[in-house]
């Protein structure tokens, strides 16, 4: 197979996350894209900046994360270290957020935190370029003896994440990416084509090998992410009591999978870089295997939020169609993982339906995540809560699932992935092709990306309207072209003062545009019933309603005091706009007893209405925002008039 060199015929490139060696369409800078303080997005960047990075910073240091490094430094024995085996990656990923928030704007007190944790690892890496402090020290288990679950390799791959990152924001000299770029010379040389035959049981390298590649301008690194992919999906892995070689996505071939299967984070990280290997190699085969897994996996495994996995006890895509509400996992950092994905196939097919995906997932389960004060996170992102929860402690909570955002997890792997996608979340709001910009998210700020500057104002997702004024355009082309989301219906776009026309809805509107120009693009967000598809057990007989991009809940809290949460019934006519929220037609039902000893035996809907009334939906991601609640997505549906009970 040919490989193609990145970056050879390419200008540098700096704070741009995936930079394809060839691709249809071009991410921006981190920083292209300033957001507005007090917009949806700008806000939660800004909690970003100044609480959640630092909320990371003091979990790891109380709880000894950090320490372990200190002591692989000082050559101490380590059989009581501190943290899972995968601990180290959190530390990674936090130095990756840091690194994409300098590149967005530049910080005197951030810096020197940075670069004394990047002291503080460096100080770690043993000689040959190894670095990791759960395995091959005194006291440890043997280098790579537990592929399965030892997360080594995992480790590192999202090591030289955080140093792409930091050499894209302009340092490619930096400590970070000289001890980065040993670390990958050495999992070459171990796990080369003529070396050591294992893949990590946690896909990760793959993805951070390829952009590592790109941006170091190193054609080994894209070859032993090649390699790695090639040799996973063998059954190879050990696999663990209660698990499966699907779970490591180690029973088939990546290009010979109709769908993704087993653990969705290990699933989605390997489908990403498997993207980046293929586009990189011209493998149009492999493209084309993803794109159908893409495709058949939102279609029949992907819930309402957008969020992926449906299974806690492997933290796995279920079957076809299996999506229950209550029992919904959806990991946060599947859902990161999941616009990972997406953001590489949009770049080469400029398809509309990956930033249509992208906006559903960062609307529904990475906004859902994080607290408003960004010190506090959703694990898991159930569409069902029955029960409320108990107020989160100021401790490490043992459990992913739960009713309350939580200030950290002993697997914390959420708040640092959450924090990384928040600032560099302007990369994924706008593309650029030969033919001009596309704006894909929209956020208000000030926008400066390949000779435009554009002025967005808009109050999305809590208002219908977004006005671009166009304040320069370059010099070879000036065609604006706007993504209409496939829920806008009635969306319409209008020039100046020129009447509005329609835009379709699911793809792209073009205009071409000028210095002065002004764009208004009107999205009407009226509230909708959703309805499941007829497959899906878990939810028949039941809606959902969605207002724009956001899906709304019914909360505990918002219910009349005395009605159960089981008890409301909604009736299916359109629900009417409130707020950012919506009031839906429903009916309270009280259950008659069968009369059997068991929970069985009545007859269908045996009910009595007592009355009708009116309920208030709020968006999903504000869930549990006003204390521990009850919620549901999915309410089931009220009878036909004439057939209660």
């Amino acid at each position: 197979m040919v490989l193609h060199n990145p970056l050879t015929t390419r200008p540098r490139v700096q704070a741009v996350p995936v930079v394809p060696a060839t691709s249809r369409l071009r991410g921006v800078d981190v920083g292209a894209l300033r957001m507005d303080a007090d917009g949806f997005w700008g806000r939660r960047q800004a909690v970003n900046a100044a609480a959640t990075l630092a909320h990371c910073l003091e979990w790891m240091e109380r709880l000894g994360w950090l320490a372990n490094f200190d002591r692989v430094a000082r050559s101490e024995a380590l059989e009581e270290r501190t943290g899972w085996v995968f601990s180290d990656s959190e530390v990674y990923k936090l130095l990756e957020a840091m690194a994409w928030e300098l590149g967005r704007q530049p910080d005197e007190a951030l810096e020197v935190t940075f670069s004394t944790l990047v002291d503080r690892v460096a100080r770690a890496q043993d000689a040959d370029g190894y670095l990791g402090t759960a395995f091959g020290h005194r006291g440890q288990a043997p280098r790579y003896s537990d592929l399965s679950m030892g997360h080594e390799l995992y480790n590192m791959g999202h090591l030289l994440q955080a140093a792409v990152a930091r050499a894209r924001a302009g340092h490619p000299d930096d400590l970070l990416v000289e001890v980065a770029r040993r670390a990958a010379d050495h999992i070459c040389r171990e796990f080369g084509a003529d070396a050591r035959d294992g893949v990590c049981g946690h896909a990760e390298i793959e993805v951070a090998l390829a952009e590592a590649g790109r941006a170091f301008g190193e054609r080994r690194y894209l070859e032993q992410a090649r390699v790695f992919l090639a040799r996973r999906g063998h059954g190879t892995l050990p696999v663990p009591p209660l698990q499966s070689a699907e779970y490591f996505q180690d029973d088939i071939p990546v290009r010979d999978a109709s769908v993704l299967r087993g653990h969705a984070v290990r699933a989605l990280y390997l489908s990403a870089g498997a993207v980046d290997i293929a586009v990189d190699t011209g493998d149009t085969d492999l493209l084309a295997a993803l794109e159908r897994q893409w495709e058949n996996t939102v279609a029949r495994r992907t819930y309402l939020t957008g969020g992926m996995g449906s299974r806690h006890q492997d933290e796995g895509f279920g079957d076809d169609w299996e999506l229950p509400a209550d029992r919904a996992y959806c990991e946060t950092c599947a859902g990161v993982a999941s616009i990972m994905f997406a953001w590489r196939l949009f770049l080469h097919t400029g398809d509309v339906r990956y930033p249509d995906l992208i906006e559903r997932t960062l609307f529904n389960v990475v906004a859902t995540s994080p607290s408003p004060d960004g010190r506090a996170f959703f694990y898991a992102n159930p569409l069902h809560q029955r029960e409320a929860g108990e107020p989160a402690a100021d401790g490490v909570n043992p459990r992913a699932e739960g009713g309350v955002r939580a200030p950290w997890f002993e697997v914390s792997c959420c708040p640092t992935n959450v924090a990384r996608t928040l600032s560099s979340l302007a990369a994924y709001t706008v593309a650029l092709d030969d033919d001009g910009i596309v704006l894909l998210q929209y956020a208000a700020g000030e926008l400066h990306a390949g000779g435009w500057r554009l002025r967005l104002e808009t109050r999305y997702p809590d208002q219908d309207r977004v006005r671009i004024s166009v304040d320069d355009v370059p010099a070879d082309g000036a065609r604006l072209r706007l993504r209409i989301p496939s829920w806008a219906d009635a969306a319409s776009v209008a020039i100046g003062d020129a009447p509005a026309r329609p835009a379709a809805p699911g793809w792209y509107d073009v205009v071409d545009v000028s210095p002065g120009a002004v764009v208004t693009l009107t999205l009407p967000r009226s509230p909708r019933l959703v309805f499941p598809d007829g497959r899906i057990d878990g939810v028949r007989g039941t809606a959902a309603v969605q207002r724009g991009p956001l899906v709304l809940c019914l909360e505990s809290v918002d219910l009349p005091h005395g009605v159960a949460l089981e008890s409301v019934r909604l009736v299916p006519r359109a629900p009417e706009a409130e707020a950012d929220g919506a009031r839906a037609s429903a009916v309270i039902v009280e259950q008659a007893p069968s009369g059997d000893p068991l929970p069985f035996g009545g007859q269908p809907d045996a009910g009595i209405v007592t009355r009708s009334a009116t309920v208030t939906l709020v968006p999903y991601h504000r869930w549990a925002q006003r204390g521990p609640s009850r919620m549901r997505v999915f309410v089931p549906l009220a009878p036909p008039p004439g057939d209660a009970h």
